[in-house]
């Protein structure tokens, strides 16, 4: 199924996307948007080419008429959404970028994803003026980056991320970077630098951010610039419900070799 949408997607709260056990591509026109909503599955689709759109009129929840500003041509575009969990999808090939996380977000599990042929993959936080994205808490689990994705794996805000297992096959500026004294916690991720191409991981463009690398995995020559400061505040504030194992960095390959949208018959359990 390849759907081409001719105005952005406003997800209702309490809803699940699920693509498993079929082929469906969102792309060469509106993609997906997350506005004031909470409890939202996004699961087995692939996304890409996604198109900028102008401001006008859009359906929304429950059949209501909301009118919207101009979209950027993001994949998945979140604003003021809670308790969202991005899983196993294929993302790539968007003007803009991946996925947005912005204005006051927070609960957001990215896991399982394919990021690919992307300049910007992914923006936690909206600008360097919103300070309510402080409270932003955002993990990043078991994707795999690349090939060919260049920075924002992800680019934070004022907020938080645990970015965690993740396979990264090279960057061009940076994987990690942020602004405005993000705090990013590194756990247990490999990085792979390209021959020849950018070994340093991180950016911080506020150099007061706190970075820190925990048991990660380092390849070709990849380094990470840890902050000075970056003791206590690296914790993640999960529940006992929400806490997850951390596996091995040198097990990486073997968890995300089936990261992005799964390809299965509809018969079976994937």
């Amino acid at each position: 199924m390849n759907i081409k949408l001719a105005k952005p997607l406003l997800i209702s709260s309490f809803s699940t996307i699920d693509g498993r056990g079929v082929n469906v591509h969102i792309a060469y026109g509106a993609c997906l948007f997350l506005q004031r909503v909470t409890n939202v599955i996004i699961h087995g689709i692939r996304i890409h080419h996604c198109v900028a759109q102008g401001p006008g009129p859009v359906m929304g929840p429950d059949r209501r008429i909301v009118q919207l500003g101009p979209v950027d041509a993001d994949a998945i575009r979140m604003m003021t959404a809670s308790k969202i969990w991005i899983d196993h999808n294929t993302l790539s090939d968007c003007p803009d970028g991946l996925i947005d996380v912005t204005r006051g977000s927070t609960e957001i599990t990215i896991s399982n994803n394919r990021f690919k042929f992307q300049d910007k993959v992914m923006l936690l936080g909206h600008d360097d003026g919103f300070r309510r994205d402080k409270d932003m808490r955002v993990t990043v689990v078991f994707n795999h980056f690349g090939p060919h994705c260049q920075q924002r794996m992800p680019r934070i805000r004022f907020g938080y991320a645990h970015v965690v297992n993740n396979l990264y096959l090279g960057w061009g500026q940076y994987a990690l970077g942020g602004s405005m004294n993000p705090s990013i916690k590194s756990q247990a991720n490999l990085f792979i630098a390209s021959h020849g191409g950018n070994k340093e991981i991180t950016w911080d463009s506020s150099l007061n951010g706190n970075f820190k690398s925990i048991h990660d995995v380092f390849e070709n020559g990849a380094s990470f610039r840890e902050s000075v400061d970056s003791g206590a505040a690296m914790r993640p504030n999960y529940r006992p419900d929400q806490m997850f194992r951390v596996a091995d960095g040198r097990t990486v390959r073997s968890l995300t070799n089936s990261a992005g949208a799964l390809t299965c018959p509809r018969t079976s359990r994937c």
